[in-house]
C-alpha cells in the first residue's frame, strides 16, 4: 500500500502519514488535486488530506475537492501541529535576519518572529521552506517546519514549539477508491455524507429535521456553492453514527426526500480525540 500526501517530504501531512500509516510507502506530490486524481485511479493508494485546523479553519478548496472525485473516507486522524524554528547547523540565530514558512505558520508564530526581529517571507509549505535553505545553504534565514522536516533536510532546531496558541491540531482524513466500511458494533463511528439541497424555501431546515426527529448528532455541517453559482448549495456533513443504525438510515431517508442529490462519503470510527 501507498499513502499520498500532498508537500515536500517533512511536511505535517507527512508527519501525519507516518503516524497512521508507518508501514505504508509515503508519496508526496504537489497539489491536493494530484492527491485525488492518483488515488481514483489506483485501488492500492490511500490519501491523506488536511480538512481543518482548530485555530485557521477549514482548509480552502478541499470541499470542491472532495465533491469532485467522490473518494471514500477510511479515518480521520487529528495531528498536533508543533512548530519550530531551524537553520543551518553552520549557522547562528546572530546570523538569522528573516524567517521563511507557509503563511498560516508565519502567522501562528508571530511571538518569537517579533522577539528576534525577523522579516517573514512566505513560502508554498513548510517542509518546503527548509528544503530551500538546506540546498541553498543560506545562512542567514531560519524556517518554521516540522521536527521531521528538520531531520530530512539535515537543520538545526533552534527552539521548539514556537506557535503562539498551544493547541494548535488539524484534522486528516484518509480516503481512497475502493468503496468499504467497518462492521457495526458498539464503538463510535462517523458517516459523512454531502447533499444538494433543493432550491425551496426552508429546503435546509426540512433537511436536519429527520437528524432532530431521530435524535441524531451533526459533528459538522459545512456549505459550499456548486459550480460558481449562489443559486443552490453542497454541504458537506459528519453524523454521529453509523450508517446501519437504524436512526441514521431513518435521518438520511428523510434527508433524500429534501435533497436534489445525496451521496455516502463513508463510514469509519471516530477518532480518540474525540470527546463523545
Amino acid at each position: 500500500m501507498k499513502i499520498v500526501y500532498q508537500g515536500s517530504p517533512g511536511a505535517y501531512s507527512h508527519l501525519a502519514a507516518k503516524k497512521m500509516y508507518p508501514n505504508y510507502e509515503p508519496i508526496s506530490q504537489n497539489t491536493f488535486e494530484e492527491c485525488f486524481n492518483l488515488c481514483l485511479k489506483n485501488e492500492s493508494y490511500r490519501t491523506i488530506i488536511p480538512v481543518e485546523n482548530s485555530i485557521a479553519g477549514r482548509v480552502a478548496d478541499i470541499q470542491y475537492l472532495i465533491n469532485k472525485y467522490k473518494l471514500q473516507i477510511y479515518a480521520e486522524h487529528f495531528q498536533p501541529i508543533i512548530h519550530n524554528l531551524m537553520i543551518l547547523p553552520s549557522s547562528s540565530m546572530k546570523n538569522i535576519s528573516s524567517v521563511r514558512s507557509h503563511t498560516q505558520a508565519i502567522s501562528q508564530c508571530q511571538k518569537i518572529i517579533t522577539e528576534n526581529k525577523l522579516e517573514p517571507i512566505i513560502a508554498a509549505d513548510t517542509a518546503g521552506s527548509a528544503k530551500y535553505i538546506s540546498d541553498n545553504k543560506i545562512n542567514n534565514e531560519a524556517a518554521i517546519a516540522s521536527e521531521l522536516a528538520a531531520e530530512i533536510y539535515n537543520l538545526k532546531i533552534v527552539k521548539k514549539n514556537i506557535e503562539d496558541n498551544k493547541g494548535n491540531v488539524t484534522r486528516f482524513l484518509i480516503m481512497g477508491s475502493k468503496a468499504s466500511h467497518p462492521e457495526f458494533k458498539k464503538k463510535n463511528y462517523i458517516t459523512s455524507c454531502i447533499f444538494k439541497v433543493k432550491n425551496k424555501p426552508a429546503a435546509l431546515y426540512k433537511c436536519l429535521g429527520g437528524f432532530a426527529t431521530n435524535n441524531v448528532n451533526l459533528s459538522k455541517l459545512e456549505s459550499f456553492s456548486d459550480q460558481n453559482s449562489f443559486e443552490q448549495y453542497l454541504f458537506i456533513c459528519d453524523i454521529y453514527g453509523h450508517i446501519e443504525d437504524p436512526k441514521i438510515q431513518k435521518s438520511l431517508e428523510e434527508l433524500g426526500f429534501h435533497t436534489v442529490s445525496l451521496d455516502i462519503l463513508g463510514v469509519y470510527e471516530a477518532s480518540e480525540y474525540r470527546k463523545i
